[in-house]
């Protein structure tokens, strides 16, 4: 018997495998948390369950659920890309796990991908637990299946730049209190269930203007009008991204 021969490589392992594991760390971790199943999850499926079966809100001629779809799959991307990853980022630079990811082999920014790829899983769950109900509830969409997509990762650009700014820049019980807040403010004026025609002029063309308006709003003229490509709101989404992950990335303290 001879002895073997071995040849130790210490180091880190390579940069695709660290961001998957990470990824796939931020994905349990999203999965376990049972305040972030009910932000992401419940309470989307209930508000299109309830809002569909019950003739509570006047969302214009046709179905209920033929308006009512597109807007909570806007809601679930917002609730996973900004509420979600704003409050659970900003617990973990409150104690410290930030900072300590920053100084281990992986790269700050390859951790801030990693944490957009466990978003981007979470978000396909959710479209298509909604996208069942919907069908169920006699959802009947058509349109571009790209321009869904682009209006899907669009969105998640920008909600996701502007909840790593807040949780960059805010303390972490301001950035819970601020994210639910804001949660329940784009819910109501954000063109998901009241439609934007039903708020006066003005007040109108300025929630047209925001990124949950946009993106429910585009998705709703994309599967319930069988719209190409929404330019305008493509447009909205694309300058809120440039805007939310540039400011993050200039803003962002990890400590």
């Amino acid at each position: 018997m001879t002895a073997g021969t071995y040849a130790p490589a210490p180091g880190a392992a390579p940069l695709p495998r660290m961001i998957a594991a990470q990824a796939a760390f931020e994905t349990k971790m999203l999965l376990r948390n049972g305040e972030q199943l009910l932000l992401t999850v419940v309470i989307p499926t209930l508000l299109l369950v309830l809002f569909s079966a019950v003739d509570i809100v006047d969302t214009g001629s046709g179905k209920a659920v033929d308006f009512l779809a597109p807007g909570i799959l806007a809601l679930a991307v917002m609730s996973t890309a900004f509420t979600g990853q704003a409050i659970a980022t900003g617990f973990e630079r409150r104690y410290g796990v930030l900072k300590r990811l920053g100084a281990s082999p992986l790269p700050r920014w390859a951790l801030m991908t990693a944490k957009t790829l466990s978003v981007l899983v979470t978000e396909v769950l959710q479209v298509v637990l909604l996208t069942v109900i919907a069908l169920a509830l006699g959802w009947s969409p058509h349109g571009n299946p790209f321009a869904v997509l682009l209006l899907l990762v669009l969105g998640t650009a920008a909600f996701s730049g502007l909840g790593l700014l807040m949780a960059g820049t805010l303390k972490a019980e301001a950035t819970l209190a601020a994210a639910n807040l804001v949660f329940l403010l784009l819910l109501v004026g954000g063109g998901v269930i009241v439609p934007l025609d039903k708020f006066p002029g003005t007040v109108q063309s300025v929630l047209g203007l925001l990124p949950i308006s946009a993106l429910s709003d585009g998705l709703r003229d994309v599967l319930q009008h069988g719209a190409a490509l929404p330019w305008g709101d493509l447009g909205i989404l694309a300058v809120w991204a440039v805007v939310g992950l540039g400011a993050a990335g200039w803003f962002f303290r990890w400590e």
